[in-house]
């Protein structure tokens, strides 16, 4: 298979630069951040298109199928790896230009793959650096230690971002750094998404790499938990079934525009009736089984759990003295 690209030549081209593109985009999506991001004209940029067509546009890998059997992986993500690794080889030879000078780039989904890139264990010759934007790195694909210790890389995120949690973004560039990567790490205050204020961060970074510098951050620490703890399969039991007090339980997911609404309104229920009821969150994206267990088909729901077991539940997003009335919440025992 051949990838339908998208190729803008800079006026001053002397390094090759691949730009992934998201779920449900194409080819057209990220060369609009050239401008930005290679105002001098200094690359060649490149811009594939996946081959899984995913309407409105275009995607890698599977996202919410059962792994590859075999591998562990995504459905899909080693034939892409494989086409971008032969499309980055091809188009360096075709401009003359040198794949060890090359920079890989890529947004959500396409920042895993180009993050597969340039450090997985499967390809052999790295590039200069990669940038993953609000990005992950999904189950079963493992980085090659020697490449993170090689290849600079700048990772960004949102700090509001529903469909992958910052947290997943921290934990991405701690994990390179702990490898002994060069990493520098960026959070904005933004969703799923890219920011001017990111891509001149990025430029950057970019005019350190191609200085041949090695650019590295110390990682944030991860900010305090808030009222509503996050609980897991292997902590609910103890927290959830075994709490003295009843504890209020909100099943949500990051994509959830409503769970977002509800949200604040748990947080405020949390601090209101400390010490008499215990409040934490489920993300059943994360925690499927919790989600099967008790029969989760739409969210938010919130549950009120007594002695061990689901009492109450109110579903949607609702005023605080109406869902506290559903869960029997009126008044404080």
């Amino acid at each position: 298979m051949t990838l339908v690209t998208n190729v803008v030549r800079g006026q001053r081209a002397e390094r090759l630069l691949v730009l992934i593109h998201g779920f449900g985009a194409d080819e057209r999506d990220l060369p609009g951040l050239l401008p930005y991001l290679d105002p001098d004209g200094r690359y060649v940029a490149v811009s594939p298109r996946g081959p899984i067509a995913s309407p409105p546009g275009f995607s890698w890998f599977d996202i919410g199928g059962a792994p590859h059997p075999e591998t562990g992986r995504p459905v899909g993500f080693d034939d892409s790896l494989a086409e971008l690794d032969a499309l980055l080889e091809a188009s360096c030879a075709e401009h003359g230009l040198a794949r060890t000078d090359a920079v890989v780039a890529g947004f959500s989904m396409g920042g895993a793959m180009a993050l597969a890139l340039a450090l997985g264990p499967e390809v052999q010759t790295r590039p200069l650096g990669v940038l993953a934007m609000s990005s992950f790195l999904p189950p079963g694909v493992d980085l090659d230690d020697a490449a993170v210790r090689t290849v600079p890389v700048f990772v960004a995120h949102g700090s509001l971002d529903p469909l992958i949690p910052v947290d997943r973004g921290r934990a991405l560039a701690r994990a390179l750094a702990e490898s002994g990567g060069s990493v520098v790490y960026r959070e904005y205050p933004m969703e799923h998404q890219v920011a001017l204020e990111e891509i001149r961060d990025a430029r950057e970074w970019l005019d350190r790499v191609e200085r041949s510098e090695t650019p590295a951050e110390p990682i944030p620490e991860d900010p305090p938990e808030g009222p509503v703890k996050a609980v897991t399969t292997a902590t609910f039991d103890r927290e959830v079934l075994g709490s003295d007090l009843p504890v209020i339980v909100d099943f949500w997911a990051p994509w959830c525009g409503p769970c977002r609404q509800v949200s604040p309104i748990v947080e405020q229920i949390a601090m209101m009736r400390e010490g008499a009821y215990k409040v934490v969150k489920v993300n059943i994206d994360e925690e499927p089984a919790l989600a099967q267990r008790y029969e989760v088909q739409s969210i938010p729901l919130i549950g009120l759990f007594r002695n061990g077991r689901l009492e109450r539940q109110a579903l949607g997003a609702k005023p605080r003295p109406q869902l506290e009335a559903e869960l029997g919440m009126l008044v404080i025992p």
